[in-house]
C-alpha cells in the first residue's frame, strides 16, 4: 500500500504558496504559471488557508467581485484538511471524498513539506492496480506452463 511519503518521493515536494494579502488575480496567475489547481496560503511559516480554482469560480466570478481588488484572505478556505507522511493513499482518498476536497497539504512534525492532489492519488492507485494486474497475468501464465508441462 503506497504511503503519502512514497507518493511525495515520486512526484516531488514543491509547495506553491501565496500570502493572504495578495490579490486573487495574483493567486490565479501563479496557479496558471505553476500549472496547479491550488495554492497554500501562508503567513510566514504558518498555514492559514488554501485557495483553489473552485474558490475563485464560486467566490469571485459568481459573486461579481474583481480579481485585482479582492484579497486572497476574503475567499480562501480557512479550515484546511491535511495529511501526514505515514497515511496511505487509500486513507487520503477516503478523507478527500468525505470532506469534499481535492488538495491535501502534507505535514511532518508541524512543518508543511508538500501537497498531494486527488489527481496524484488517482495516478498512484491506477499504477498500483496495473502492477497487480501484471503480477496476476504472470502468475496465470506461469501456472498454465506448469499444468501443460
Amino acid at each position: 500500500m503506497t504511503t503519502v511519503r512514497q507518493l511525495l518521493d515520486q512526484k516531488g515536494r514543491n509547495i506553491w504558496s501565496i500570502h493572504p494579502d495578495a490579490t486573487v488575480f495574483d493567486a490565479v496567475a501563479k496557479m496558471a504559471e505553476k500549472d496547479v489547481g491550488s495554492l497554500v496560503v501562508m503567513e510566514g511559516e504558518e498555514l492559514v488557508g488554501i485557495i483553489t480554482e473552485r474558490h475563485y469560480a464560486r467566490n469571485v466570478i459568481l459573486k461579481g467581485k474583481t480579481s485585482p481588488s479582492t484579497p486572497v484572505r476574503d475567499i480562501m478556505e480557512r479550515y484546511v484538511v491535511v495529511a501526514e507522511l505515514g497515511q496511505s493513499v487509500d486513507e487520503c482518498m477516503a478523507v478527500m471524498t468525505e470532506k469534499r476536497v481535492r488538495h491535501l497539504p502534507v505535514f511532518e512534525e508541524q512543518k508543511l513539506i508538500g501537497i498531494v492532489s486527488i489527481g496524484d492519488l488517482v495516478k498512484s492507485i491506477i499504477g498500483d492496480q496495473k502492477f497487480v494486474i501484471v503480477q496476476l497475468e504472470q502468475y496465470i501464465h506461469g501456472e498454465r506452463t506448469i499444468v501443460d508441462g
